[in-house]
C-alpha cells in the first residue's frame, strides 16, 4: 500500500501531513503527487471529494521550501472560481504548511484593496485569487506575474460556466511561458479539454474515475413533486423530517431569490437553517460558512457557490430543491456528501417540468436513478400539464382550431361530439368553461349536397312584367356581360343628369 512517505514529500510537510491524522494518500494524491514533483504539467480529472487540494498543495510546499518571494513578484499562482473555494485553499496551506515560514496571500472580492496591497508589499510565497480581483490588482500596477513559476488553474470547468476562460487567458499572457501548470477539473467537456491543451505542455493525465461520475458511497434517489413553489416546500419539510439518519444537509436552489425564500419558509416552520449565495457580502458567507461546518445550524440553503470544492466532510444529506440546468453541477452538488468514503444521500426534487434536465444528468453519469419508494413524476413532461385547467386547450387540437383548406367541414361534422367530449370529462368547475370555448366556433350543420340530377327545380316568385327590362337596365350600368342586346353606353351623365344642372333650361 502506498504512503505519503513513498511520494518523494519533504520531511516538513510528511510531518505536517501525520499531524493532520492522515497516513494514505488517495488515487488522485498518488498519481498526481510524483510527476508534480518531477516539474511536469498535471491534468487532473477526478471526482468531487478525492482529495485534488492537497494533491497541488503538498507537492508546491516541498519545492517552495527553496528560495524567497519578493515584493509585488509571487513565485507561485492559484486560480480558484469563487470566494470560498480560495479560502478553503488557503486554509489547507496553513495546515499542512505549519512548518514553513511562506508569505500565503489571498486576493478575493469583498477585502478591502489596501490591505491587500500591504501583504504583496511584502512578498508572496503562494498567492491564491479569484480571476477578476487579481486582474484589478494588476491594472492597477500593484502586481507583477513575471516571477511565477507554477500556475494552477482549480476547478477549470466551473472556470468555464461563470465565464471566467477570457481572463484566465488574459492572466496565462503575464506568466512566464517556461510556467509548471497543474490543471484540475471534476469534468471534461470538450471546451475543457481545448483550454488544457492550449496551456499545457505534455502533461501527465491523472484520472482516477470517470469523468463526471458520482461516488458509490452516495445514495441518490428522486422525489416527484408539484411544479409550484409551495408544493415542493412542503414535500422538501417531509422529506426532511423522514430522515432519520440526517445530521447536517445543503439545500441547493438554482436561484439567489429562491435561497432567501426557501431560507425564510424552512426558519419559520423551526428548522434550524442558514444560507449561503453570492449577493451576500464577505463576512456574512465566512461566517455562514463557518458556522455549518461548527454544526451550529443544521440545514445551508445555497445557490451553487456552495456546489464546488467546499471541504466539509461530515455532510449527510444533499436536497436539490431545483434540478441543476446544467448537468455537471448536478455531480458536484452531490459531492458535497459520501466524502472521503464516508456514507451519504442525495435527494433531487422533480416535476413535470424537469424531465429534460433529468435525462441529461442521467446521461451524464451514466446510470439510472431511482425513485423514491417508487414514485415517478410524469416524464413526458409538458410545461403546459402544469397550467391551471381554467381557460387552457385541451391536449388534442380542437377541429375548431384546425386552418388548413378542405378542412372545414371536418370542423362542422367534430364540434358537436368535442363539446360533449369535454362536458362529460372535465371536473365540474372547468366543464361550463370548456364549452364555452368551444360553443362561438361551432357552425350550424350544412346541408348534404345533392346529384345535379336528383336536386328540385328551384322555386322562383313571380316578377312584373317590367321586373326584367329594370334589371336589364341596372346590369348595363355596371358594364354587365350577359346582356347581347343591351343600348350603346350612354355618353356624360346618360339619363340620370343632376338637378342643379336643370337650372334655368
Amino acid at each position: 500500500m502506498t504512503t505519503f512517505a513513498d511520494l518523494g514529500l519533504s520531511q516538513k510537510v510528511l510531518s505536517a501531513v501525520t499531524d493532520a491524522g492522515y497516513t494514505t494518500p488517495t488515487p488522485i494524491q498518488a498519481g498526481a503527487i510524483p510527476p508534480a514533483l518531477e516539474r511536469r504539467d498535471i491534468l487532473g480529472i477526478a471526482q468531487t471529494g478525492t482529495g485534488k487540494t492537497a494533491s497541488f498543495v503538498l507537492p508546491m510546499l516541498t519545492m517552495l521550501e527553496r528560495g524567497r518571494a519578493r515584493a509585488r513578484m509571487p513565485r507561485t499562482l492559484i486560480l480558484e472560481p469563487t470566494r470560498e473555494l480560495a479560502a478553503q485553499v488557503h486554509e489547507n496551506f496553513e495546515k499542512y504548511g505549519k512548518n514553513h515560514r511562506l508569505n500565503i496571500v489571498l486576493l478575493i472580492g469583498g477585502v478591502s484593496f489596501d490591505e491587500q496591497d500591504r501583504k504583496l508589499e511584502r512578498g508572496a510565497d503562494v498567492l491564491i485569487a479569484t480571476p477578476g480581483r487579481l486582474l484589478d490588482h494588476t491594472e492597477r500596477g500593484k502586481l507583477l506575474m513575471t516571477g511565477v513559476e507554477l500556475l494552477v488553474i482549480d476547478e477549470a470547468d466551473r472556470m468555464l460556466d461563470m465565464g471566467f476562460i477570457p481572463d484566465i487567458e488574459r492572466i496565462v499572457k503575464f506568466i512566464p511561458f517556461t510556467r509548471q501548470t497543474l490543471f484540475f477539473s471534476a469534468t471534461m467537456p470538450p471546451e475543457i479539454q481545448k483550454l488544457a491543451d492550449k496551456f499545457l505542455q505534455n502533461p501527465a493525465r491523472i484520472e482516477v474515475a470517470p469523468p463526471s461520475s458520482t461516488a458509490a458511497t452516495v445514495v441518490q434517489r428522486l422525489v416527484a413533486c408539484g411544479s409550484k413553489d409551495f408544493e415542493k416546500r412542503e414535500r422538501l419539510r417531509d422529506l426532511i423530517k423522514s430522515q432519520t439518519e440526517l445530521t447536517n444537509a445543503i439545500i441547493f436552489c438554482n436561484r439567489k431569490k429562491d435561497v432567501a425564500d426557501l431560507y425564510k419558509s424552512l426558519e419559520k416552520h423551526g428548522f434550524s437553517v442558514g444560507a449561503l449565495h453570492g449577493d451576500m457580502d464577505q463576512r456574512s458567507r465566512t461566517n455562514m460558512l463557518q458556522g455549518f461546518k461548527d454544526n451550529e445550524i443544521t440545514l445551508l440553503v445555497a445557490s451553487d457557490v456552495a456546489a464546488r470544492g467546499l471541504d466539509i466532510p461530515a455532510v449527510s444529506h444533499v436536497f436539490n430543491f431545483d434540478v441543476p440546468i446544467h448537468a455537471e453541477d448536478y455531480v458536484h452538488r452531490i459531492g458535497r456528501t459520501g466524502r472521503a468514503g464516508r456514507a451519504g444521500a442525495s435527494f433531487t426534487l422533480v416535476s413535470r417540468r424537469d424531465a429534460k434536465y433529468v435525462d441529461a444528468i442521467t446521461k451524464l453519469i451514466d446510470r439510472e436513478i431511482e425513485w423514491l419508494d417508487g414514485q415517478e413524476a410524469i416524464h413526458s413532461a409538458d410545461p403546459a400539464d402544469d397550467k391551471p385547467a381554467r381557460g387552457r386547450r385541451s391536449d388534442a387540437k380542437s377541429p375548431a382550431r384546425k386552418t388548413g383548406r378542405g378542412e372545414k367541414r371536418a370542423r362542422e361534422e367534430a364540434a358537436e361530439p368535442a363539446a360533449v367530449a369535454v362536458t362529460e370529462t372535465a371536473p365540474e368547475a372547468a366543464k361550463a368553461d370548456a364549452v364555452a370555448e368551444i360553443a362561438p366556433v361551432k357552425e350550424a350543420p350544412r346541408r348534404e349536397r345533392q346529384p345535379r340530377e336528383s336536386r328540385p327545380a328551384p322555386q322562383r316568385t313571380p316578377e312584373p312584367a317590367n321586373a326584367n327590362d329594370d334589371r336589364n337596365r341596372n346590369r348595363n350600368r355596371r358594364g354587365g356581360r350577359d346582356n347581347d342586346d343591351r343600348e350603346p353606353t350612354p355618353v356624360g351623365f346618360g339619363d340620370e343628369i343632376p338637378a342643379f344642372m336643370m337650372i334655368g333650361s
